[in-house]
């Protein structure tokens, strides 16, 4: 995920799941994390599997979405994150986005964060998560950069089946202060029991790891406690991530949340050029170039010409 740093290799493993809302409004801090500790780190996803494809179809499909919706509000008052105006199911499975991600990731770490960000957005912005092969195939078509092609085929590979498959087990393998995880955030991360009765990572975890030992920040944190638990291993503490103009920072970032722009940019918002797609909580801009290709605004009706979770227009002008 990124260069490898001169002296002794630091690691950040991130435990994630492109569907996990509380991974999603960890995005803000996360992203600042990696601009500050570039060159200084070796950053790596796992992903976790938070849908597993062995666990039960719920009884009654509409009582779990609308519980679930209603859980995803809660997260969102918390993380400031957007959330779908509608949730149309619970994802059924997290597999086919792990591995369109990890396929991903072949083409470069510009090409993994795009196409990553767009299947968290299936889910918190348009409220119909990629559960399935083409659902998450159709979620990052017109990525900037993405050759969609060999991604298919990479996706349904053996080596990205069976580097998917070594996430699953790695998140089920954690470190012993993963169980008592504590603290004020209302998610303190303690690890998850699974349904064949183990356990695994809270999500999202971050994991410092160097020679010199580790460090375990689990849950929803702070950017303090991130950049903290970095610096423990690497020399020096970490240096302020540089905030960018609001024209750099959509074009590095491509989408960005009203949380993401007030910690990562700096001037006036939103620039002249940004597309603003509505949520049921606010907005998320974009990029032209990302916007061209993005989904919600390809399928502002949404299905059948039905209402969709978000409505999509340039920023200058009222909202639909």
């Amino acid at each position: 995920m990124s260069a490898v740093p001169d002296g002794p290799v630091v690691e950040v493993v991130e435990y994630t799941d492109p569907l996990c809302p509380w991974a999603w409004g960890s995005e803000p801090v996360l992203r600042r994390l990696r601009a500050a500790s570039a060159g200084r780190v070796v950053w790596r996803r796992v992903f976790c599997i938070l849908f597993d494809d062995t666990d039960d179809p719920p009884p009654d499909p509409a009582a779990e979405t609308a519980w679930y919706a209603r859980y995803v509000e809660e997260i969102t008052a918390h993380t400031g994150a957007p959330r779908a105006a509608r949730l149309d199911r619970v994802a059924a499975s997290s597999w086919p986005a792990s591995l369109v991600a990890k396929a991903a990731e072949i083409q470069g770490p510009d090409v993994a964060e795009r196409a990553l960000r767009r299947l968290r957005e299936t889910v918190f912005v348009l409220g119909r998560p990629a559960d399935t092969m083409p659902l998450a195939l159709a979620a990052v078509r017109g990525c900037p950069g993405l050759d969609l092609a060999r991604l298919s085929a990479d996706a349904v590979s053996a080596p990205v089946l069976e580097r998917v498959r070594a996430d699953h087990a790695e998140a089920r393998r954690p470190v012993p202060e993963a169980l008592t995880a504590h603290g004020s955030s209302p998610h303190p991360g303690a690890a998850k029991e699974t349904a064949d009765g183990g356990v695994r990572y809270a999500l999202p975890t971050v994991l410092v790891r160097s020679p010199g030992g580790h460090r375990l920040v689990p849950g929803w944190r702070d950017y303090d406690e991130y950049a903290a638990a970095v610096a423990s291993l690497c020399p020096g503490p970490l240096p302020e991530p540089s905030t960018l103009s609001a024209e750099q920072a959509l074009e590095q970032y491509g989408s960005l949340t009203d949380v993401e722009r007030r910690a990562l940019t700096r001037g006036a918002w939103p620039p002249a050029h940004a597309i603003r797609a509505d949520t049921g909580n606010g907005p998320l801009w974009l990029h032209p170039g990302e916007a061209a290709g993005h989904p919600a605004t390809a399928d502002q009706a949404g299905p059948a010409g039905g209402p969709t979770g978000s409505a999509a227009h340039p920023a200058g002008s009222a909202a639909h």
